[in-house]
């Protein structure tokens, strides 16, 4: 084996270690989710399906008080949830639970990373970016937080109330139930993400400060397109869930500045020392 490969092959294996780590603690926190069953599933998974619901008693509230049509309060969603298939229940079990435990994992997971990726990095650049793993993991739930009290009501009101015809009634299968609120949850957790991976983005050069503001109408329309994939489609729930995506991208454009900025100082000290 040659000199020059075994750099190479080391950085591999170190990284295979860290992916079992990651993987080792998602086990882990699954297998708990998967002991806790009654609460990940009648208290959790299960909340937005109930009428008591907080999300739904927020805009039942704010229907009232700005005197607007009480369709926002009900009794109860018309729809029931069921398992069809053999292994349904088992399946859904599984899937939740390695769900949960990558949500519960995610600071070490993401712990895993920057041991990873540090090295790599300057001691200058290490110091600034200190703050990685507690300000990416508080995004991540932010954005869990946010798909699961906004984006999954939202999606649940709208499609276990449409009907096209008063002879049918919304059966829906449990994994289609649980696909759903894994979906809304996660894919909020890694659109919060945004500053982290601009952060990094800027510091390779591949955009700048100048790009993300050239760009800002594009990314509205990217962002309205991409409310309307993960939100029932209409207007309001739409405008929800767009609104912190804006604030995100607003965020990460002076994220880049300050990076930029940093960068260009860097390199006119590294200059000048020259």
């Amino acid at each position: 084996m040659s000199e020059k490969s075994m750099p190479f092959l080391e950085h591999l294996e170190e990284l295979r270690w860290h992916l079992i780590r990651s993987i080792l603690a998602i086990v882990i926190a699954g297998g708990i989710a998967f002991i806790a069953k009654d609460f990940i599933f009648d208290t959790l998974l299960f909340g937005p399906k109930k009428q008591d619901f907080p999300t739904y008693q927020w805009l039942c509230s704010a229907a009232k008080a700005l005197g607007m049509d009480q369709s926002l309060c009900f009794d109860e969603l018309p729809f029931r949830v069921q398992s069809r298939t053999v292994a349904g229940q088992f399946s859904a079990h599984i899937w939740t639970s390695i769900t949960a435990g990558f949500i519960l994992a995610f600071p070490y997971v993401i712990y895993q990373l920057w041991l990873f990726i540090s090295p790599g990095l300057l001691n200058n650049e290490r110091r600034r970016a200190r703050g990685f793993i507690f300000v990416s993991s508080l995004l991540f739930f932010a954005g869990v937080l946010f798909g699961y009290f906004i984006i999954t009501p939202l999606s649940l009101r709208f499609l276990g109330s449409y009907s096209v015809s008063a002879e049918i009634f919304n059966d829906f299968d449990l994994g289609s139930y649980t696909a759903l609120v894994r979906a809304s949850v996660l894919s909020a957790g890694f659109i919060f993400e945004l500053p982290i991976l601009v952060y990094f983005l800027t510091k390779i050069g591949l955009i700048t400060p100048t790009i993300m503001r050239k760009y800002r109408k594009i990314s509205l329309v990217i962002v309205l397109t991409l409310s309307a994939i993960i939100t029932p489609p209409d207007v309001a729930s739409q405008i929800i869930v767009a609104i912190p995506i804006m604030i995100l991208y607003e965020v990460s454009i002076f994220i880049s500045r300050t990076v930029y900025r940093n960068k260009q100082k860097t390199a006119e000290q590294t200059s000048n020392l020259q």
